[in-house]
């Protein structure tokens, strides 16, 4: 017997579907903007000065040049979980041709059922998402157009799949309009639609009474213009809602109302505007927010009452930071504020002033883990643990994901970079950023317990080594630059945070911290409010850094290309030259030396030279000694600094440079070495094995301690997986 509710169920589903594949192909003059394609990644080509209409002095009329203004009344009911919607959205024709047809994002349809792009991902690739929480029935989610209208007309939709993705997916969707919008000119939709949230799940849904609304509502794609992120001609970028994609979208203007049951708090994108309205037992919220591209929040009727800090630095209107929570994860709510408080007075700093007047936090209640670690506008979802003591990795992890959902507000937000097609502008740098912050303020990972830190039993790992233990090292898999999408799996799309951080730490060594702090800078305040490529963060880099032979061989080895890093010392030794027997010309003489002869000789100058020096050291006396080392190179050229250490407490340091495979260095010194290391300042973190770096002559405990950070990283990772779990 086939259940009722399924057999409904899937007539409703052919019938919709049925009824937007018989919508009528776009007008042809439509067909001259294309769509960005499956195969759109890395750009090389530096982006036209002008592009976007050229960098934020700060003189301009607003922030950023608005290209879209979102109307939006949205009704929560709390018990079926869905979200109505009456939304005008205003756009406006940026190039200089008409245009036909718009695409919209869809983004909820992502989690409608097995045949969108993002479940087939899951389910084909195998990977592992988030806290891999599985949809059941009755927890599905999706968006519906009950109306789409210009001028009052009704206008024509097609979902497409611009990724080839399986036709089933419709989380983009074409609307070839009635009416062509000029250049220049501006046009606005009218859209009912009707939104019912999945359980939590990738970043948005429900769990109880407790709603995080994000990627929520009809939101328009992105024309780019000749000159912009590499294109040469007008073309829309919309891309389908990827397993591991996020996001990409127009600055804009957001004027929202949301209306929830009464005994529930609201917190959002952007200031909330006026005093609640209340009537028939309902509360409507309005939050106002100029100069961002997205817009999500939350509403529960658990939530204590909110934290509330402030802070106040050069550049920024005061700021005002709120912590939601709810009342079993209270003690999570003081370090959220703090941490994101010390984040703000840190990018401030380092990029540039935030610019807004607000920052809402949100502690996910329990069970709604899903729905932590996520970034919007002013606004995000930080993580919750049932204990964060001081000194404690739980402590640790609530500090960083705090800090690093907060940086998204910088290089996510306010840089607005395409996250569909260059993650590593976002993920990547926000990670390297984060971690930064944490070496300023001497911060380690600790690995310790609770349990263990009462033993007095004290782990800690310097934030760096833990990227480096997950940047993929020896066998990277895909270019940093690469896609979101198109990558070998979910552990090759981890290391756009891990490699990119990694990449990062190794060039700031090779070209300084003052010069990449002011590449930093440079890119910053050229791009806010744009969307600069990875082309454009490269000529950033060069120029702020002077050192662009550097920056180059980095991205095309790492961004654009995907090279292991690998030196070794392949073998070291240090050996005393002393005389040999044989035949030698002497006065014109020609004399032998025997064995006896040199034994003695030695004998005699060795005792001498001892009775000379009663304090010498071992590895010190009256012959040289010759001392060779030999290192291979079997990956990317990246210079290398190799030191020898002798006995008299002398060192050596050479360059190992070049393509060459391997290289000797020799010295003859009167003191035999002791050890040999490359990159004895632990500047290349890229290096796929670092315990092959040094020898030493005689067995050295550091190789035990080397392999006990080894072992103390890995063991950082599987906490901060069971952690996810």
């Amino acid at each position: 017997m086939v259940h009722i509710r399924t057999f409904v169920a899937a007539a409703l589903l052919a019938a919709t579907a049925n009824a937007w594949a018989d919508a009528p192909p776009a007008p042809a003059s439509c067909a001259s903007i294309p769509l960005a394609g499956a195969d759109a990644a890395a750009v090389r080509t530096p982006s036209a000065p002008d592009a976007w209409g050229g960098p934020r002095t700060g003189s301009e009329a607003s922030l950023s040049d608005r290209v879209v203004r979102y109307e939006i009344d949205a009704t929560l009911d709390p018990d079926k979980h869905t979200v109505t919607g009456k939304q005008r959205l205003t756009w406006r024709n940026r190039s200089a041709q008409p245009v036909c047809s718009v695409y919209l994002h869809l983004y909820l349809n992502a989690f409608e059922g097995p045949g969108s792009t993002f479940m087939t991902e899951l389910r084909e690739n195998s990977d592992r998402f988030r806290s891999d929480v599985a949809s059941h029935d009755g927890e599905w989610g999706y968006i519906k157009l009950d109306k789409v209208a210009q001028g009052g007309a009704p206008v024509k939709s097609t979902f497409v799949q611009p990724d080839g993705g399986p036709s089933t997916d419709r989380t983009v969707v074409r609307l070839d309009l009635p009416q062509p919008v000029a250049p220049g000119a501006s046009t606005t939709l009218d859209i009912d639609f009707l939104g019912q949230l999945p359980r939590v799940v990738a970043r948005t849904g429900y769990y109880g009474s407790f709603h995080l609304v994000g990627q929520w509502f009809p939101k328009i794609g992105v024309l780019e213009l000749p000159g912009e992120r590499g294109a040469t001609t007008p073309r829309w970028n919309a891309h389908e809602f990827h397993a591991h994609s996020e996001f990409y979208a127009d600055f804009g203007e957001y004027d929202v109302r949301i209306t929830v049951p009464e005994g529930y708090t609201v917190g959002a994108t952007g200031e909330e505007t006026g005093e609640p309205v209340k009537r028939d037992g309902k509360v409507t919220h309005r939050f106002v927010q100029d100069d961002v591209h997205d817009f999500a929040w939350t509403a529960d009727n658990r939530y204590a009452k909110p934290l509330v800090g402030y802070y106040e630095g050069p550049g920024s209107p005061k700021v005002t930071v709120r912590v939601l929570y709810t009342p079993e994860y209270e003690n999570n709510a003081a370090p959220a504020l703090q941490a994101t408080i010390d984040s703000l007075e840190y990018f401030s700093r380092t990029l540039g002033p935030y610019p807004y007047r607000t920052v809402t936090v949100v502690i996910p209640p329990h069970n709604a883990a899903e729905a932590g670690g996520m970034e919007y506008p002013t606004f995000f979802t930080a993580s919750s643990f049932a204990r964060v003591d001081e000194g404690t990795m739980t402590r640790d992890l609530l500090d960083f994901v705090t800090i690093h959902e907060f940086g998204h507000g910088y290089f996510y937000g306010i840089l607005a970079s395409n996250e569909f097609e260059e993650p590593m502008l976002d993920e990547g740098l926000n990670e390297f950023w984060d971690q930064r912050m944490l070496v300023s303020h001497k911060r380690d990972i600790h690995l310790t317990s609770p349990l263990l830190k009462k033993l007095g039993i004290d782990l800690r790992l310097p934030v760096f080594d833990y990227e480096r233990m997950a940047a993929m090292n020896r066998t990277p898999a895909d270019p940093l630059g690469q896609n979101a999408w198109n990558r070998m799996s979910g552990g090759s799309y981890g290391t756009v945070y891990s490699r990119t951080a990694t990449t990062m730490h190794d060039l700031e060594a090779e070209v300084g911290t003052p010069a990449l702090e002011r590449a930093f800078k440079l890119y910053y305040a050229r791009w806010k409010f744009r969307h600069p490529s990875i082309a454009d963060f490269e000529q950033a880099m060069a120029e702020g850094t002077g050192r662009p032979d550097v920056v180059r061989r980095v991205f095309a080895q790492q961004v654009y290309g995907v090279q292991p890093v690998n030196d070794r010392i392949e073998a070291f030794s240090s050996r005393e030259v002393l005389p040999q027997p044989g035949q030698v010309v002497h006065d014109g003489k020609r004399v032998e030396l025997t064995s006896a002869a040199i034994d003695k000789a030695v004998s005699d100058k060795r005792a001498a030279w001892k009775k000379a020096h009663p304090d010498a050291k071992p590895g010190e006396g009256p012959f040289p000694y010759r001392t060779r080392v030999l290192v291979r190179r079997s990956g990317a050229d990246v210079p290398q600094v190799l030191k020898v250490t002798f006995a008299d407490g002398s060192t050596r340091s050479v360059r190992f440079s070049g393509t060459r495979p391997w290289q000797r260095f020799t010295w003859t010194l009167h003191s035999k070495a002791v050890s040999a290391e490359l990159d004895p300042q632990g500047a290349i973190n890229l290096d796929a094995d670092k315990l092959d770096d040094s020898r030493t002559l005689e067995p050295d405990a550091s190789v035990a301690r080397r392999l006990s950070g080894q072992a103390t990283s890995l063991l950082q990772t599987l906490y901060s997986l069971l952690v996810s779990l």
